[in-house]
């Protein structure tokens, strides 16, 4: 009875030191989920933009990555919300299968995320090689500039980079002529050159006010104070209307194999871009560290939900996140009141959304695609050879040229030829020992079938009739091949008095198949 009681005491003295820890953490807090909202409102309905979705979609998507996702987040620091390396993704899936189908796709992509998660396979999404990620962004970030250049002089974007840059310069004329396509030009430069200029010279008091913010603040001001007739956003005044509900007939089309092949494409990347922002923020704070599983499996809840409401995917995005951790947040409210501050001023300020000018949200667009091309972790990436290097320039310009599919197989191509190259490096010896006509063949690395040819001319250079030593203790691997190729050479050199001892000890598992021993082949002794 009395253990009972002091373990109820101590119970109840946890929960008021939660509390008390709880109120004194609120003020910062809340400041620190004004900031993040500040930086998230732009960049949600710039996000829609550039995936040819409706303003309102991404505003949607960041209201459930703060007020639900927020609750069950394995990475208590990280905000979730609809992020730049899944536009053109969501462009291309737009584009061709249309709105409706956004949806269903986004369903299966959580479902499979909330999967994920449950059979822990959250590490298994971070092995992605740091090339082809960094790759994957730079080549996302190219797309997005090349596609928004055209919104920020009030055009529309191309079907594919390669259209969007050869059009450029048409567009460009057409912004020289009648129209509004110069005003919004300047309007979209504007943004661009205060958020460099904010980022560059921003007082260390002010740091909490965010460039993209700033950027369109002023810009919009400038556009109503001149009377601009520029295109501005469409948000509905009731944010319901914005609400394409899923239907259960829709979902009869996951059996379609294209649409099937996006659901995995968005489940994959929005996976790895989230887990790479959840690593990035630990690093970032000495706080609580992420649940990668429980994080997999709140980001699939998330993306279910928007996938019934109409909305656009979402993942950890690193932008907002940073900006949660540099304000001060250490727990999950920060996150959960900016998707409040964000529902909120969508409810009671729509009007306000409504006289932000199209071009000053393109400016900030084709800034994030630039600074997604980041040339910092390509040169890092230097470090550890060329070929790195190489598999992120391939993997980028693959996902401009082709698709965004295409660019990550070719960088997993890439990575898994570099991979299978540095598994069948293998140094060949031929050492004559002091005994007569007694060799060593040493063998370091791993014998694979791609060293058969190497390894049989080696072998043609020892006399007939010696005493062959193989020792494998030396190798991480010897495959099938390598070692009928051992057996082969010894019986059929065996009737002139060859004598070849294979000896496996310290190779344990390393090796593949079993030895037999065969009139002229023996084990050395182990």
């Amino acid at each position: 009875m009395r253990v009972a009681r002091l373990a109820s005491s101590e119970e109840s003295r946890r929960s008021v030191m939660g509390i008390t820890a709880l109120k004194t953490a609120l003020p910062r807090e809340l400041l620190a989920s004004v900031v993040v909202f500040l930086v998230a409102l732009p960049l949600c309905m710039g996000i829609a933009i550039a995936s040819g979705m409706p303003p309102a979609k991404g505003l949607i998507t960041g209201i459930v990555g703060g007020l639900i996702v927020g609750w069950i987040a394995g990475s208590p620091l990280q905000v979730s919300g609809p992020a730049a390396g899944l536009a053109v993704l969501v462009f291309e899936v737009v584009r061709e299968h249309g709105m409706a189908m956004l949806g269903p796709i986004l369903v299966l992509a959580g479902l499979l995320q909330l999967l994920a998660g449950r059979f822990k396979l959250g590490c298994w999404f971070r092995v992605t090689a740091p090339a082809v990620v960094y790759g994957m962004l730079a080549g996302i970030g190219v797309l997005i500039v090349l596609s928004q250049a055209h919104v920020m002089f009030d055009s529309g974007p191309k079907p594919s980079g390669l259209d969007n840059l050869i059009a450029f310069p048409s567009t460009l004329i057409q912004a020289f002529g009648p129209g509004t396509g110069m005003q919004a030009g300047m309007l979209g430069l504007s943004t661009m050159l205060i958020m460099w200029g904010w980022e560059k010279l921003r007082p260390q008091s002010l740091r909490f006010v965010p460039g993209a913010l700033l950027g369109v603040g002023i810009a919009t001001g400038i556009s109503l104070f001149m009377a601009l007739q520029v295109k501005r956003v469409e948000v509905p005044d009731n944010l319901a209307d914005a609400i394409d509900w899923l239907r259960p007939a829709d979902l009869m089309n996951l059996a379609d194999p294209a649409i099937l092949v996006a659901a995995i494409v968005v489940a994959f990347i929005a996976s790895a871009e989230t887990l790479l922002s959840a690593s990035a923020v630990d690093r970032m704070h000495s706080g609580q560290r992420s649940d990668f599983d429980k994080e997999l499996s709140a980001q699939g809840v998330g993306n279910m939900l928007c996938g019934v409401l109409g909305a656009l995917p979402m993942t950890g995005v690193i932008v907002r996140s940073s900006a949660n951790v540099q304000a001060g947040a250490t727990t999950r409210f920060s996150t959960i009141f900016h998707g409040l501050w964000l529902l909120a001023f969508v409810l009671l300020l729509s009007s306000v959304l409504q006289s932000i000018p199209v071009a000053s949200l393109a400016g900030v667009l084709v800034y994030t695609g630039l600074k997604l091309v980041d040339l910092k972790a390509f040169r890092g990436l230097g470090r550890y050879g060329r070929m790195p290097m190489f598999t992120y320039v391939a993997t980028a310009v693959a996902i401009i040229f082709t698709d965004l599919l295409t660019g990550v197989l070719v960088g997993f191509g890439l990575t898994l030829v570099k991979l299978a190259f540095k598994a069948s490096r293998l140094k060949i010896n031929v050492v004559e020992l002091a005994g007569e006509k007694e060799f060593e063949l040493r063998l370091v690395g791993a014998a694979t079938f791609l060293k058969v040819p190497a390894l049989t001319q080696a072998l043609g250079t020892i006399p007939q009739g010696s005493t062959v030593h193989v020792p494998l203790g030396n190798l991480s691997y010897i495959d099938h091949s390598c070692l009928e190729l051992l057996e082969e050479w010894g019986r059929s050199n065996a009737a002139h008095g060859t004598r070849l001892l294979i000896e496996p000890h310290g190779l344990k598992r390393r090796l593949e198949g079993r030895i037999y021993t065969t009139t002229g082949i023996g084990s050395g002794a182990a």
